[in-house]
């Protein structure tokens, strides 16, 4: 995308019952979105930011999903001085918004891009070309390698960008490589959360989703983190939150056809090396909360670098009990520049139509696995 102050086009990301649009730029601005006759602005208590990488004006879901456009606005700052700051004229540029349609809806999900934008988005087109234009993307963790750089952050936009050019809704998922790094204890500035909480609800049409967030891998004390994790309280925090999401009964409206719970970890499967099997009386309290209150139709992950799809009951149903069917759908694979070879990367594109999601396993090479279809 060429233009002089963005360096992507918007990020429309789902957050509860809102959309967070979100933009990175590369030089100082004032930044706002009109929608109808409203504007929204990217501001702290009154005063609209400049100081910032990555803007994110917050405008109700229902607003958006009725005016199906928006326009971006903003003004390149020449001198933000205490009196009579300088900008320059405002420049507009129009998106057109597409909502989630009534009837059949196609979504794609990436996890562990691990910094690779090219293949990933290579496996997206090649599931676009067989089953039709998205209308929903899913990032669900470990898009950038690692928190170390601010720059890294970069890829998540990139790839939203090419994917949906500004014009339909993502959600996205904190995966546990995340975690790591300097700017990790930031990235809540670049990303879209709820009051800082990288868990919330989202309802898109007829589907509502739950994200979970399972922060590291491995116990806080893991030698690997250097004492610098807490995420034992943090999942306890989602325990409370998860039970007053159940409580709150929201996930029984009947409009809502599709439950999905969206953690980038599947927190239900046992992985084999036991380090990584922890805390199960948390993650066994959010099965249970997940299948008798909320009843998910299907748990989407990725963490594992593999593609299976687990329902209850089956041979890898055997650690805390799935509290609904379980896809992973991710299998990155790094090109070695020395032998000649190229990123790889395996995603999954989900259709949901006539009450079922069918998954459909595809990679950057066109190459697609057998269809699951959970009902």
């Amino acid at each position: 995308m060429e233009n002089e102050m963005l360096k992507t086009h918007p990020a429309v990301f789902a957050v509860e019952d809102e959309y967070q649009i979100m933009v990175c730029v590369k030089a100082p601005c004032l930044m706002w979105v009109q929608v109808g006759e409203e504007k929204y602005f990217d501001e702290s208590n009154g005063i609209l930011r400049s100081n910032v990488t990555t803007h994110r004006m917050r405008v109700p879901a229902a607003e958006l999903n009725a005016a199906k456009e928006y326009t971006l606005c903003w003004r390149k700052i020449i001198d933000r001085k205490p009196y009579f700051p300088e900008s320059e004229d405002e420049v507009q540029v129009r998106y057109s918004f597409r909502p989630l349609p009534d009837g059949r809806i196609v979504m794609y999900h990436i996890s562990d891009a691990h910094n690779m934008v090219s293949a990933p988005v290579a496996a997206a087109r090649n599931f676009e070309a067989k089953y039709g234009k998205i209308d929903l993307l899913v990032l669900n963790g470990d898009i950038p390698n690692h928190s170390g750089e601010i720059a890294y952050f970069d890829t998540i936009y990139e790839i939203v960008s090419q994917l949906t050019e500004g014009q339909v809704p993502t959600i996205f998922s904190r995966g546990n490589h995340d975690l790591r790094g300097f700017y990790a204890e930031t990235i809540a500035e670049y990303t879209p959360n709820w009051n800082g909480n990288t868990y919330y609800t989202v309802r898109l049409g007829s589907i509502g989703a739950v994200l979970l967030d399972c922060g590291e891998d491995k116990v806080d004390s893991c030698d690997a983190y250097g004492h610098t994790m807490c995420c034992h309280q943090f999942r306890k925090r989602q325990s409370r939150w998860l039970r007053q999401v159940a409580e709150s009964k929201v996930f029984d409206d009947p409009a809502l056809k599709y439950k999905l719970v969206i953690s980038h970890k599947p927190f239900s499967v046992r992985q084999e090396a036991d380090r990584f099997n922890i805390e199960p009386d948390i993650y066994g309290e959010w099965c249970s909360v997940l299948k008798n209150e909320i009843h998910p139709d299907l748990m989407i992950s990725g963490h594992h670098h593999e593609q299976f799809v687990t329902f209850p009951g089956d041979e890898r149903d055997d650690y805390l009990g799935h509290p609904c069917p379980v896809a992973v759908c991710c299998v990155p694979r790094r090109g070695k520049a020395a032998e000649g070879t190229v990123d790889k990367h395996l995603g999954a594109g989900f259709l949901f139509e006539d009450g079922k999601i069918t998954c459909c396993p595809v990679d950057s090479e066109g190459v697609f696995l057998e269809e699951t279809v959970i009902e």
